[in-house]
């Protein structure tokens, strides 16, 4: 089995599996944009008739809600480790347009990759892997907040008021692991282990912690707004306890270990929620999916921005040399 591992990864990294991988991600992607346009002829695109100045305020807080998360994902290492805030903008954008293809929870495995393409070349991958495990317990914290006021302002059924409820427990858990995690990493039980010394010097201090937890919940809530545009675009409805509930089903969704594909499963949570809601079948399904595609349409600025960014990073050696 180890063998058999060893000889997959000597081959993903060989020029021949460079090529075969690449090949398949575009096969992918091209049998995806043909679906979907299969499915928009027969259906409509769903921001053909939407007001476009709402439409276009909904695109700049889910600009917004970008720039939240990198500056709080950024507090979450260790000031010599932090790498560039557009290397992390870059890996945001990256996951978010990968994952309309790739299956859920992949979309932190692009997020690694790319950061260590983007910043330094000996940058730690466990550095970055663990700053991404306290940024998902991040997330989750900040989720409670909106939990909580969906549960209670809510117009849904009871069992959607539920889960609210339990997402809004599952934060106040992960907020209780944020706190303690340094504390019990420098316990005299654990630090004389190696791997102990090792999370002491990366683990995030709770001041940092709730530092990020400050950036990450605008970043929510600048999402939640964007939401509460675009429904008002679409004419779905004008509330925005339903964005917010909308915002947590899908967040939530992306908790899953595995699922078909990150955009698939938050767009179908969230098409759930508002069809629980009283919203008719065909406009949950459209605002979902128009949801998700104005979030991709903006990941995908982000990250030719950053592109942009690199390159001029590169050529300014060269530039002062000249």
């Amino acid at each position: 089995m180890v063998k058999n591992m060893r000889g997959l990864i000597d081959f993903c990294r060989s020029r021949r599996g460079r090529i075969a991988l690449n090949g398949a991600s575009a096969v992918l992607g091209i049998g995806v944009a043909v679906l979907a346009a299969r499915h928009f002829a027969e259906t409509g695109w769903p921001l053909a008739n939407a007001d476009v100045e709402l439409v276009v305020a909904a695109g700049g807080f889910f600009l917004l809600s970008y720039a939240f998360k990198v500056f709080g994902w950024h507090r979450l290492f260790a000031p010599a480790d932090r790498p560039h805030k557009m290397a992390l903008a870059a890996a945001g954008g990256a996951a978010a347009v990968g994952g309309a293809a790739l299956p859920g929870r992949f979309d932190d495995v692009v997020r690694v990759a790319v950061v260590r393409r983007f910043g330094a070349s000996d940058y730690c991958v466990g550095t970055v892997c663990l700053s991404l495990f306290m940024l998902g317990l991040i997330d989750t914290a900040a989720l409670t907040p909106l939990a909580s006021s969906a549960a209670a302002t809510s117009d849904s059924s009871v069992a959607v008021r539920a889960g609210m409820v339990l997402v809004a427990a599952a934060g106040l858990a992960a907020a209780v692991i944020i706190t303690v995690l340094p504390r019990l990493i420098a316990s005299g039980r654990f630090i004389r282990f190696r791997i102990a010394r090792w999370l002491f010097e990366r683990t995030t201090s709770p001041r940092e912690a709730w530092k990020a937890w400050v950036f990450v919940l605008a970043s929510w809530v600048a999402r939640a707004v964007g939401l509460f545009f675009l429904l008002a675009a679409l004419q779905v409805s004008v509330s925005f306890p339903l964005a917010v509930a909308f915002l947590v089903a899908a967040a939530a969704s992306a908790a899953l270990p595995i699922a078909p594909a990150g955009a698939a499963t938050q767009a179908g949570a969230g098409a759930a929620l508002l069809i629980a809601s009283g919203i008719s079948t065909s406009q949950a399904i459209a605002f979902a999916v128009a949801s998700q595609a104005i979030l991709i349409a903006v990941a995908a600025v982000v990250l030719v921005a950053a592109a942009a960014w690199g390159a001029g990073q590169r050529f300014r050696p060269a530039r002062a040399a000249v």
